[in-house]
């Protein structure tokens, strides 16, 4: 059985969310506060449900510690906050998605079911990627340890920084649309805006050289790169 931790503060909330999910054949449990959630949290957690407000600190502050410790365990964010830029900082910070209050469990449920399949799936390829090694000239990425090395540099790149690379230089020189890389990348068919993958294009960029990650106009993107003959 799968285990699913909750981080809700509202009492009435989290009990309802613990009740739901446990229907619905996982091993559900709640925490109210972060110090609970940070004394709970362990690798035998299959996602976490993340609210991003909490009495003793932001939710997002847990998430950046999980993914600091490199752990991919899929989290969905819940949030009263509907702006963009929120949603944008969250998914940025390695959110998984995002739910905006107030919500239908079964939105909820539907959503932590294909994070918990593209797990699934991430882990049927396990075996196949375990060492595997990307280089590509001076650019050497290890999807093993999500590590990235640059001109024998270590680069430290965000979830999504990492993934997004990873996509582009799975396949050097294949241009993808802005929507492909929303799709393959963070999941969505229909995301509300593209302006994240420029974000992500930009912060790339400074961290590795303008001229790796391509404009290909009216298009995309592409990672650009030769073979030395």
């Amino acid at each position: 059985m799968e285990k699913i931790l909750i981080v809700e503060d509202d009492e009435n909330l989290g009990t309802s969310l613990q009740k739901y999910i446990s229907g619905e054949g996982y091993d559900a449990h709640l925490c109210p506060t972060l110090e609970s959630a940070r004394k709970s949290f362990n690798s035998d957690f299959s996602l976490v449900v993340l609210d991003w407000m909490l009495p003793d600190g932001q939710g997002i502050d847990f998430l950046r510690e999980v993914r600091t410790q490199k752990h991919n365990i899929p989290v969905i964010m819940l949030t009263a906050r509907t702006e963009l830029i929120d949603k944008v900082i969250g998914l940025e910070s390695g959110a998984d998605d995002y739910i905006t209050k107030p919500f239908e469990p079964r939105e909820l449920i539907a959503r932590l079911r294909v994070q918990l399949r593209h797990k699934g799936q991430k882990g049927n390829n396990t075996d196949n990627q375990a060492q595997k090694i990307i280089t590509l000239g001076p650019l050497v990425i290890d999807l093993m340890q999500r590590e990235v090395s640059f001109e024998e540099r270590s680069v430290d790149m965000t979830k999504m920084e990492f993934d997004f690379l990873k996509l582009l230089a799975e396949s050097p020189n294949r241009a993808f649309s802005r929507e492909e890389i929303l799709n393959k990348v963070w999941g969505y068919e229909n995301y509300p805006s593209t302006r994240t993958v420029d974000t992500h294009v930009l912060q790339i960029r400074q961290k590795l050289k303008d001229e790796w990650i391509e404009t290909v106009r009216g298009i995309g993107y592409r990672l650009r790169y030769r073979a030395p003959e």
